[in-house]
Order: C-alpha cells, then sequence, then structure tokens
C-alpha cells in the first residue's frame, strides 16, 4: 500500500515538473524565477527583522523571538526530514531536467526554501495582517520557482509550506 502511494505520488509530481518545465524556454523567465528563488536563500530575514525593530518598536521584540524559535524548529525538522527521506532533486532524477539554480545538497525534500518563506508569511498574517497577502505572494512564487527551477517536485512545496506554517505557529505559541 505505502508502495502504491508513493509510485502514485511520484507520477503526479514527475508529470508536473515535465509539464511546468515545457515554459522555461524564454530566459528572461528563467531569470525573474531565479532572481525570485534567491530571495529565499535566507539573506533577507535578518533584515526584515532589523527593519521591523526600526519601523515597528512595539511588535518587534514579539515578532523576533517567535521567529527566532521558528526558524530553528523549521531547519532542525527541515534537516532531519531531508537526510531521513533523501529524495532526489527532480534536476538528479529525471532525464532531461537541468537545475536553473545551484543547490547546497542533494536531495529535495521538503522545500527549505519555501518553508522559510512560510515563517516568514505566518509571522506576518500574526503579526502585521495588512503585509500579509503581499508577503504570501511572495512566498508562493518562491515556491514555484523552485518547481520552475528543476529543483524541487511539487509535492517538495507542499510539505515545506506546511513545515513553515507550524513551525511559525510553534513560536508564535511559545512567545505569545
Amino acid at each position: 500500500m505505502k508502495e502504491l502511494i508513493v509510485n502514485r505520488v511520484t507520477g503526479w509530481d514527475t508529470a508536473c515538473v515535465t509539464s511546468l518545465l515545457r515554459l522555461r524556454s524564454r530566459s528572461s523567465v528563467l531569470k525573474i524565477f531565479t532572481f525570485v528563488s534567491h530571495s529565499g536563500d535566507g539573506y533577507l530575514y535578518p533584515l526584515i527583522a532589523v527593519l521591523i525593530y526600526l519601523l515597528v518598536p512595539s511588535s518587534a521584540r514579539d515578532f523576533i523571538l517567535a521567529g527566532s524559535i521558528a526558524y530553528a524548529f523549521e531547519m532542525t525538522l527541515y534537516k532531519l526530514l531531508k537526510n531521513c527521506i533523501r529524495r532526489n532533486r527532480p534536476c538528479h532524477a529525471m532525464i532531461g531536467v537541468t537545475n536553473g539554480v545551484a543547490t547546497m545538497d542533494t536531495f529535495s525534500f521538503p522545500s527549505g526554501h519555501t518553508a522559510a518563506a512560510f515563517v516568514m508569511t505566518t509571522l506576518f498574517y500574526y503579526f502585521f495582517p495588512l503585509c500579509a497577502i503581499a508577503v504570501l505572494l511572495w512566498a508562493c512564487i518562491i515556491g514555484f520557482s523552485r518547481v520552475y527551477l528543476g529543483v524541487h517536485y511539487p509535492t517538495d512545496i507542499l510539505a515545506g509550506t506546511f513545515l513553515g506554517m507550524g513551525s511559525a505557529a510553534a513560536g508564535i505559541a511559545l512567545v505569545m
């Protein structure tokens, strides 16, 4: 039963990646999604914390504390899942699929970029709901870009989404 489910999910994932990569012929679109993907590399998150500290000092302490706890959960679970599941990236597992960006490791499940972006989305939803839609769109585009660039399957993105939201919810619950 487990093998049947895994095979069906893998078949669906492979079909989605194959369909999406047919759209990758335009270099300008590839550059845009490469840029978006790199915006989730992690360097923006401390900058966002500093900006919140400067612009909204009354919420900064709780936001930064909840975010620090959330990212600690997210990174721990991300590393654990990556190394236990060891799912190869589409660019390594599928014939004709190349990676549009360099990756730091071999494995794809879950998407760390997506998880981190959804930590930020959930934090914004809780602390700054007026900004949450913009941050949500950015996080969704990061997830899409990772599939478009051939380094993740759609289910990696889905898992990263839930990992990020759950980690942020835990961070918020511990602080508030």
